[in-house]
Parts: C-alpha cells; sequence; structure tokens
C-alpha cells in the first residue's frame, strides 16, 4: 500500500476556513498530513475543522487569528508545535480581493480605481496580502530552522501578478508582490532546506468570485479571459499546492506555477 504523500507532516494553513485554504487542508488531511488551519471568525473555523475530520479523518486544531498581527500568526505557529511537536509545511493563502472583504462572504468585484481610492485602503490590501503573508512565512522558517528538518513554503498569489486588472491595482501589485517574495525569500532559505514556492490561481469558484460569478456580464468576461473557458475549482488549487508541498517536487524552489486556464502562460 503506497504510503500517504505528507504522511507524519504538520501543515500550517492561513486562510484555512473557506476557498483554498480550506481545501488544501482537507486535501493535505487525505494525505495523512495533521493540519492547522488559522482564519477569522470562530464559528468558521469550527466548521471548518469539522468538515476536514468528517470528510478525511484528519487531525485537526484551530487558532482564530489576523494575519496583519505577528503576534497572533507567531501564537499559531506555537500552537502547532504545541499540539504536534514540529511545522513541516505551511500554506499561505489568506488574503483579500479589496480593503472591504470579508472572508467567506459574498463581496464586492473589482471596481475600486486607483484614483479614487484611500490610502488606509491600499495600505490595508497590501498589509493582509504581501505583509501578512511575508509574516506567515518567516515565523514558520524560524521554527523549521529551529528543528532543523527543512520544510516547504507554500504563497498563494494569483495570475493578477502577471496580469492586470482594471480596478484591481491595490489587488495585482499585491499578488505581484508574493511572487517575487516567494523567489527572494527561497533563495535566503536554500541553506535550510527549505523550499518556497507559490501558486498563481486564475479565476477560482470562491467566495472571492461570487459575485462576478453571479453576474452575467461579469461571469463573460472571466471566461473570456480564460482560454479552457471555464473557471477553475478549489480542487485543483490544493492539487497543485499539495505538489508543491510534498517530496514530489523536492527539487522546485522559488517557482510561482499558474494553474488558471491559460490566463497566462508563464
Amino acid at each position: 500500500m503506497a504510503i500517504a504523500r505528507m504522511e507524519n507532516k504538520v501543515v500550517v494553513i492561513t486562510g484555512g476556513a473557506s476557498g483554498i485554504g480550506l481545501a488544501c487542508a482537507k486535501r493535505f488531511a487525505e494525505e495523512g498530513a495533521e493540519i492547522v488551519i488559522t482564519d477569522l471568525g470562530a464559528k468558521r473555523l469550527e466548521n471548518a475543522a469539522e468538515e476536514i475530520r468528517t470528510t478525511t479523518n484528519g487531525k485537526v486544531a484551530l487558532c482564530e487569528a489576523d494575519i496583519c498581527f505577528e503576534e497572533q500568526i507567531s501564537d499559531v505557529m506555537q500552537l502547532a508545535i504545541d499540539e504536534f511537536g514540529r511545522i513541516d509545511a505551511v500554506v499561505a493563502s489568506a488574503g483579500v480581493s479589496s480593503a472591504g472583504y470579508v472572508s467567506g462572504e459574498n463581496n464586492a468585484a473589482f471596481d475600486h480605481p486607483i484614483i479614487e481610492q484611500s490610502l488606509e485602503d491600499w495600505n490595508r490590501v497590501l498589509q493582509i496580502n504581501l505583509t501578512g503573508v511575508m509574516l506567515t512565512n518567516r515565523l514558520a522558517a524560524r521554527h523549521m530552522i529551529a528543528a532543523g528538518n527543512g520544510g516547504s513554503i507554500v504563497n498563494i498569489a494569483s495570475t493578477a501578478a502577471r496580469v492586470a486588472l482594471p480596478g484591481a491595482v491595490d489587488y495585482c501589485v499585491s499578488k505581484a508582490g508574493v511572487a517575487m517574495l516567494t523567489q527572494a525569500f527561497a533563495m535566503e532559505m536554500l541553506e535550510y532546506n527549505i523550499r518556497v514556492n507559490a501558486i498563481g490561481p486564475g479565476f477560482i469558484e470562491t467566495p472571492m468570485t461570487q459575485v462576478l460569478k453571479d453576474d452575467d456580464e461579469g461571469l463573460q468576461q472571466m471566461l473570456t479571459m480564460t482560454p479552457m473557458g471555464r473557471m477553475g475549482t478549489t480542487a485543483e488549487m490544493a492539487n497543485t499546492a499539495l505538489f508543491l508541498a510534498c517530496a514530489e517536487s523536492s527539487y522546485t524552489t522559488g517557482a510561482t506555477l499558474y494553474p488558471n486556464g491559460g490566463m497566462y502562460i508563464n
């Protein structure tokens, strides 16, 4: 019988209560991982943890945290150590499409021109999407370095890092930053045997794209931009993240894969 690809591995997943983060948590648990999920909203986290347990029989710990605050992400990493003894992999999935985005809810589409956007809103998007990912990366890496066992970090960027979306300049810039963070941090982590990679999803069926999907014009716009003619699924994104996190990609670091239906060819 084949050994599950994440057997005896401990994985921390931010944004784990819904969308790509939850799909990753379920998929990794199916492959034998012990999971720590974090997000905003205690009830949402509890529901997500129960879904993971009942569909995969996986071990799950949960911790509500805002990735904008270093001490809260530090608490999440410490929970992983306290509950499971180590951190082997991280999926930095938490992110927003706009400053007003509410995780797990039906949110407004990309419609905030940069010339009208407040500096406060701009800073919030970059703080969550880029600084929050950086904090997640470095705090996880510190534990991995202390343990001396290496590890794998997978960041969730976006095809918007390479394809400009009018009305979402802040989002595009933040995700481009994640792609470069992934490359640069990967170089710093080579000596510690920590691999750092990312995925850049296209239009995926998540709460973040629900408003566009529910609007005929918005849906057509997404499909027109996607040569495969359909939106991606969270399961497809989770499979890509799994590949980058497990030993099957052991010779890969600093890469961003773009599962996007042909929207951007790298």
